[in-house]
């Protein structure tokens, strides 16, 4: 079994190989744009960063799996993957906002053991902040140890929103939203790692998303807990390889309140 403070100094030095392919790529200006089959961009500078940080993870971890954005699924070397490691990895979580040479973007890497996500590195160069979170550890940003705000109640809240395609289709689900929204104090969209980093911090209280990826939101959903929020798909389920919805909360209070709210309405 590997020790989860080793795995920590890993996922950590691959982050640092990922920003150093992003500083090198955004000095030089070489790299361009194209576009998968759902009509998501991906950039070279998204291939090249997961490849850093899988040669980092394979090197030191090579009986974990890997899974990441782009380059998919691949197993472990050995006879057998001893521990049932599984590394979840995007490269440049908000390529859109890379795109358009904005801050809101970063490194997600995440280690499932087990099937539970026990370690989580968000690290987010353009915007000065790297959250580092283990089970039982606490989560970390830039060193400090930070702690969710204890907001139990929806007039209290600051609410911030991801991508709501699929709550805006249905309208029963649609119309909750807007009651949320006029019940708490303030709204914003941060999105990405950005309001993640906010819930963690105590500076939002509340976060509302009806259409994300495992890899977006693996290392995040390690943070969130550890810094004694709560955080499900938008269903109440705990958060796993097929989530792709999130409701994620301070207090289990206000996780409770929200969800009993949204659930019955949301389509699974």
């Amino acid at each position: 079994m590997l020790e989860l403070e080793v795995v920590r100094k890993v996922a950590i030095a691959a982050a640092d190989a990922a920003e150093a392919t992003i500083k090198s790529h955004e000095s030089s200006g070489d790299w361009s744009v194209s576009y998968k089959q759902d009509d998501s961009p991906v950039t070279e500078v998204d291939v090249a960063s997961e490849k850093a940080i899988k040669a980092v993870l394979s090197q030191h971890t090579p009986s974990a799996a890997f899974y990441g954005e782009e380059t998919g699924r691949s197993d472990g070397v050995g006879s057998a993957n001893d521990d049932d490691l599984l590394w979840l990895v995007d490269p440049i979580d908000g390529t859109k906002s890379f795109i358009r040479n904005m801050p809101f973007y970063s490194t997600q890497i995440a280690l499932q053991v087990g099937g539970e996500l026990q370690l989580g590195v968000s690290n987010a160069p353009a915007y000065g902040q790297r959250m580092v979170a283990s089970v039982d550890g606490g989560a970390w940003l830039n060193g400090e140890q930070v702690q969710c705000r204890d907001t139990k109640t929806l007039s209290e809240v600051f609410l911030s929103t991801g991508n709501l395609t699929r709550m805006a289709q249905s309208s029963a689900s649609w119309a909750v939203l807007g009651q949320i929204v006029q019940q708490v104090r303030r709204v914003r969209g941060y999105g990405d790692f950005c309001h993640y980093h906010q819930l963690c911090c105590g500076q939002t209280d509340l976060i509302i998303e009806s259409d994300v990826n495992i890899l977006d939101i693996a290392a995040l959903t390690v943070a969130v807990r550890e810094a004694g929020g709560v955080i499900t798909d938008l269903n109440g389920q705990a958060i796993g390889l097929d989530t792709t919805s999130v409701l994620a909360a301070a207090t289990p209070a206000l996780h409770e309140e929200v969800l009993a709210k949204i659930k019955p309405v949301f389509p699974c």
